[in-house]
């Protein structure tokens, strides 16, 4: 597709830039094997500045997407494994009392960092879960009355076991709605099952991974999402999608102005990752489901899932 966007525009990306970007996602697909499109996403869902919910089965390569992100991305890295015992302060941090100086000194916890890893967060109580809602939203935590700013960029990679696992709690609606993105990894297919299995293993290729984008370069990247054009055609595509699920017959609450606005930031984010300056419906049909399904509330006599409702919200809508 043709960019009629002019050379100096603010979301067209250097040569060395765009090398380096399209160099990331080779690496991570190198890793996680047979999963482009899910790959894509989570570099969509970073990019648009937003966070990442993944649901699946355990041993699916969750753990190992965040990973290779982390490492690709030259990322500060912590990991979070969520049980039922865990307290908000494990994640965010303590102030501890210092005889010598008679003074509280704050001891920060893992939520300190530009990578998060959240292992299954829905084994861990929902007074746990809601620890991340003020660092996921405005990009701090307050403690003690005191605001404290995480570094930049902040991104939350969350896993989740499904929810009819022994042992989880759901997430709430609040929790769930800070997530820009929610999507599945799935079984690879046979080729890719077959070449993983002869291939070294996980850990030994995540440690032989290189940084192939900067701190720097990835704020860079997420300004030019920014400048990414939406038309009003396209505004009022993605406007045309939040009422049609505002009136949709299974749901019981439809999409928010939130909602909305996540959906705009990951189709620009989706363009900027595939070489354009401009969104287009496609855009928004590919990112829709993984920002809105897990967002829509159904009726009591829903007969179809979020995700497949999802789906067909964006077959039904007529883009013009």
């Amino acid at each position: 597709m043709t960019d009629p966007q002019p050379e100096n525009h603010p979301a067209r990306l250097s040569d060395s830039l765009r090398f380096a970007l399209e160099g990331s996602r080779a690496q991570v697909n190198g890793v996680l094997l047979g999963k482009p499109r899910e790959v894509d996403l989570a570099f969509v869902c970073l990019l648009a500045g937003g966070h990442l919910l993944i649901e699946d089965l355990p041993g699916v390569g969750k753990t190992t997407l965040a990973h290779a992100l982390a490492l690709t991305l030259g990322l500060e890295f912590q990991r979070v494994q969520f049980t039922s015992d865990l307290l908000p302060s494990d994640i965010i941090g303590v102030s501890i009392y210092e005889r010598e100086s008679a003074a509280f000194r704050f001891q920060s916890g893992p939520v300190f960092t530009q990578l998060l890893l959240a292992d299954e967060i829905n084994r861990a109580t929902p007074k746990t879960q809601s620890a991340l809602l003020e660092a996921m939203a405005e990009g701090q935590v307050t403690i003690d009355g005191h605001s404290r700013p995480l570094p930049q960029p902040f991104f939350v990679v969350a896993t989740q076991n499904p929810v009819d696992f022994a042992g989880t709690y759901p997430l709430p609606d609040s929790q769930l709605d800070r997530f820009m993105m929610r999507m599945s990894l799935g079984y690879p297919d046979a080729a890719s099952e077959r070449a993983m299995l002869a291939a070294p293993d996980r850990r030994s290729m995540l440690e032989r991974l290189d940084h192939r984008l900067t701190t720097q370069q990835v704020m860079e990247l997420r300004n030019a999402v920014s400048h990414v054009l939406a038309s009003e055609a396209l505004i009022d595509y993605v406007q045309r999608l939040l009422e049609a699920s505002r009136q949709h017959a299974e749901i019981r609450v439809g999409l928010s102005p939130r909602a909305g606005l996540a959906i705009v930031a990951a189709a620009r984010a989706h363009a900027l990752l595939h070489g354009r300056t401009h969104a287009v419906p496609e855009d928004v049909q590919l990112v829709f489901p993984h920002v809105a399904a897990h967002r829509l509330s159904l009726g009591a006599n829903a007969q179809h899932s979020r995700s497949a409702i999802a789906a067909a919200l964006t077959g039904s809508t007529p883009v013009r």
